[in-house]
Parts: structure tokens; sequence; C-alpha cells
């Protein structure tokens, strides 16, 4: 993740982390990643394991990067626990979040420095999220939205050594009910105290110019999942409805369409084009 965030910065655009939790997904994914010669990271969260366990999504995620015609990351998003950190790294994932940000910003510094040690025994690189980023993350509780504080930003990165920030300008995880009014001016103070790459959560339903203007102020990474998940669910159910006898080869070409029109949608946006 690391290489591709550093490729993302030389040309002023974000590499786009599209969530996964089903074969479908992933190559929907890498299909648009492929087409469009743009690098992406496929991810997936703690949170959606009870569905999409990570000893199986893993090694096909793997898989999907090996052999792909682009360079892909593969990215544990919210990892909650350290033990499923170190599972991810175990299998071989490039990159892993821990979610320490409703933890004290002590405890948050001390956990998360943990794991980037752990994690440079593995060649891997660390996010992690300062603020807190609202809305409902999987089938996780609702959270308030608390915006990063520059100050502690710097001093969260000068003393964790992470490879990537995460963090909270009002952007919220699943589907807004109006468009978010995003603080770029806070995103714009950050940026200028810290130097690491920022990450932009809760991507779906935040306008493209939105996200172009994040781009400029410092973004690298911009992870999408409801959109891809609702995007796959739409498309299978109106293959179903037109369907007296559904099958399931065809199916499962409609899930790969949903999720391949989805992120390359966002490819385009997040390469400023």
């Amino acid at each position: 993740m690391k290489k591709l965030l550093e490729e993302a910065e030389k040309k002023g655009v974000a590499v786009g982390a599209f969530s996964v939790g089903n074969m479908e997904m992933v190559m929907g994914a890498v299909k648009a990643a492929e087409e469009l010669e743009t690098p992406i990271i496929l991810q997936i969260a703690e949170v959606r394991l009870k569905s999409s366990p990570l000893e199986l999504m893993g090694p096909m995620m793997l898989a999907a990067a090996e052999n792909a015609d682009v360079d892909i990351a593969v990215h544990l998003d919210h990892g909650l626990h350290v033990e499923t950190v170190e599972q991810a790294l175990d299998i071989g994932f490039t990159s892993v979040m821990l979610d320490g940000s409703l933890l004290p910003l002590e405890e948050n510094i001390k956990t998360v420095k943990g794991v980037v040690e752990t994690a440079k025994e593995y060649g891997a690189t660390v996010e992690a999220e300062l603020g807190v980023v609202g809305g409902n993350e999987g089938e996780g509780k609702s959270h308030e939205i608390l915006c990063t504080n520059p100050d502690d930003a710097k001093r969260f990165c000068d003393e964790t050594g992470v490879d990537a920030l995460a963090v909270a300008i009002g952007n919220a995880h699943g589907n807004y009910p109006v468009l978010p009014e995003l603080r770029f001016d806070m995103l714009e103070e950050i940026h200028k105290k810290v130097s690491t790459p920022l990450v932009l959560h809760g991507g779906t339903g935040i306008s493209d110019e939105q996200f172009q203007r994040a781009i400029s102020l410092g973004v690298r990474k911009i992870n999408i999942a409801t959109a891809s998940f609702d995007n796959l669910a739409a498309y299978a159910k109106a293959y179903c409805d037109n369907k007296e006898k559904a099958n399931y080869f065809e199916l499962s070409a409609c899930e790969v369409e949903g999720v391949y029109q989805n992120v390359k949608r966002h490819i385009k946006v997040f390469n400023m084009e």
C-alpha cells in the first residue's frame, strides 16, 4: 500500500480502496482496475468477517492481486483486535489497519505503535484512524463524528510511524441521508502539519467534486464499501426480477458487473478525470 500511496502522491491522485465480501466483488474490482490500468487496494473490514471469513476471503484476495495485470495491495480495513491484524499478516496481507479511534489518544498511540512494529516483521504497512468517522461500519455500533485535531494528528504520526492516517472531517460510514458538509478547512490544516498520506473513509455518497477537493488537500486513499455492496445487490435484484427462473451463473455475472461499474466510476474520479 505504501508504494501505491507514494505513486499517488507524485501524480496528485488517490488510490481507490474497495471493500469486497465475495468472489464476484473481487472479480468486478479487479476487472475495472485492469481495464483502466490503475492500481487499487482490495480490502475487507473486521466487521464483515462473520459473513466473509478471513481464512476464505484472504487467500482469494491475495490470488487476485498476484494474478492481476496491475498492482493491487491487499488490506485489512478497520481491524478492531490485534489478533485479527496478526491473522491477516500471517495470511499475507500487504497492509493492515488497527482502528483505535475510540480509545484515548495515549492508548491509541501505544496500541498502533505496537502494530507498526509487528507489521515491519512482515514487510507490511499500517493505517490508523484519529478522530471518529461517524455512521455505522457494517454491523458495528453507530458513532457520532469527532473531527481530527490537526495537532494531535502530527503527534500521532510522529510517535507511531504509521504509513497512512484516516481522518474525520465530517465523513461517515454507510449511506448519507443528505450530502455531507466536509470540513475542508480542517483537512487543509492536517495536511499542512502531517506528511503522512491521508485516508478518507465513508466515501459512499460523497460528491465527485468533494472527492477531488479532498484529493487536492492530501487525501491519497479513499475507501468505498457501501456503494459496491448496494450496486451488487441492485444488479442481482434486477436480474432476478426479470427472470422467471434465475440461473446461478448469470446471477454471478450480474454481481460482477454491478461491482465493476461502481469501481470503474470511482477510479475515474480518483484519477482526477
